[in-house]
């Protein structure tokens, strides 16, 4: 079974080349003692850290830093850039009026990055 994700779950971007955290603010929310996700926690910087430096092809900072290489791929600072929910989380499990986050659910990042859940943050609650 899928595990319900919290605040401090580990992150990995595709295009990320460090490892991020989950950052859930306690509002009304709280599981095991951390506050607890759910699918509206996709803000970039406010719930998506960034993940070190980016090199996704798509990224405007990597074209630009590229271009200044002169061709040399070439990654820059990473800002997520998130714009839709989180993908799937369980249906049937509300936190919030919203649908709890599992660590099996995806986040997309507009240059192209996929974010998955390495960790949820917590090892007791289930979905």
């Amino acid at each position: 079974m899928p595990k319900c994700v919290c605040s401090g779950a580990t992150l990995q971007c595709s295009f990320g080349l460090a490892p991020s955290v989950l950052n859930v603010l306690p509002i009304n929310r709280v599981l095991e003692g951390t506050p607890g996700a759910n699918i509206m926690d996709f803000m970039p910087v406010t719930n998506i850290l960034p993940f070190g430096l980016c090199n996704s092809p798509t990224n405007p900072a990597v074209i630009a830093a590229t271009s200044a290489a002169l061709g040399v791929p070439t990654p820059a600072p990473c800002i997520p850039a998130t714009t839709s929910p989180w993908i799937s989380g369980n249906p049937t499990v509300l936190l919030a009026n919203f649908p709890i986050l599992t660590d099996n659910s995806q986040l997309m990042c507009m240059w192209t990055g996929a974010i998955s859940i390495k960790q949820a943050g917590q090892v007791v609650v289930e979905a």
